[in-house]
């Protein structure tokens, strides 16, 4: 299916392609969408019968920060939110190169904040994040321990991009198995967000962060993806900083499989795994 696709070379196709990836998914009937500006930020709420009005999970999608939308992951946020339990608020942050960073950092502490202007109780929120999402829920903890707010319950990052300068070994070695994301395409991403800027900024790349203080994670990663390591170092530097790190590397899994799930049975598992932690989590 991603070979059938491949990606175009202009910005305006690759962001249509990743809209296109998943407009095949049907949304199930009982799911209800919203839109909502929160506090200048477009989103949306999702929302299904199984679901506590109390909590949410606020999710960040992937796209290397140049791409991705909310309608691209819409399908998948909905589901996750059903094996949690829980509304979803899913943010369009800006994307670069227009806004370059930290215009997505912005916005998600915004969304945050509009969170808590709802009512809702820190100990109810979930942040959550894929791929550069991944990354940017990560940025966006430290950012709010730094500014004294209090932090969510937990967090989720599924294939998080958090090393924009790509020292990870797994970059090279699973080139040949990945079929979705390669070194110079992520070099071509990393430009685009830092305009010139230094890759290794704990705000861009939180595996260089202090990450002491932050509410439990949960990690998924598969092992067929070049961001491989960027999720094992990342768990390696939580755990290193006395945050519980649950980690979990999904074999033969590609990059942002559950975006799949409709087809993937994994891509159902992993999502169950995701509803398990939070309200395990939120139970205590």
């Amino acid at each position: 299916m991603l070979a059938a696709g491949p990606r175009p070379s202009d910005l305006p196709g690759r962001r249509q392609r990743l809209d296109d990836l998943t407009a095949r998914y049907d949304m199930p009937e009982d799911v209800v969408v919203e839109p909502v500006d929160a506090n200048g930020v477009k989103a949306e709420w999702t929302t299904t019968p199984a679901a506590d009005p109390a909590r949410v999970i606020m999710f960040l999608h992937g796209g290397g920060y140049v791409s991705g939308s909310i309608k691209s992951h819409r399908h998948m946020i909905a589901q996750a939110g059903r094996e949690a339990g829980a509304r979803t608020l899913a943010l369009g942050y800006r994307l670069a190169p227009e806004h370059p960073f930290p215009a997505a950092l912005e916005d998600a502490l915004t969304g945050y904040r509009f969170l808590l202007s709802q009512g809702f109780l820190p100990a109810n929120i979930v942040m959550a994040g894929e791929s550069a999402g991944g990354g940017l829920t990560i940025a966006t903890l430290v950012s709010l321990r730094e500014a004294g707010m209090p932090l969510p319950a937990c967090a989720w990052c599924s294939s998080p991009w958090t090393d924009l300068a790509m020292s990870g070994a797994t970059i090279q070695t699973k080139a040949a198995v990945d079929p979705l994301i390669q070194g110079p395409y992520l070099h071509e991403l990393a430009a685009a967000y830092l305009q010139g800027g230094d890759p290794r900024l704990p705000m861009v790349s939180p595996i260089y962060a202090d990450l002491r203080g932050l509410p439990p994670l949960l990690i998924q990663v598969g092992s067929n993806e070049t961001l491989l390591d960027d999720a094992i170092r990342l768990a390696g530097v939580a755990a290193a900083a006395d945050v519980r790190t649950t980690l979990q590397v999904w074999p033969h899994m590609i990059h942002g499989w559950h975006l799949y799930y409709a087809q993937l049975g994994d891509g159902r598992r992993a999502l169950a795994e995701v509803g398990a932690f939070v309200r395990a989590t939120l139970r205590q």
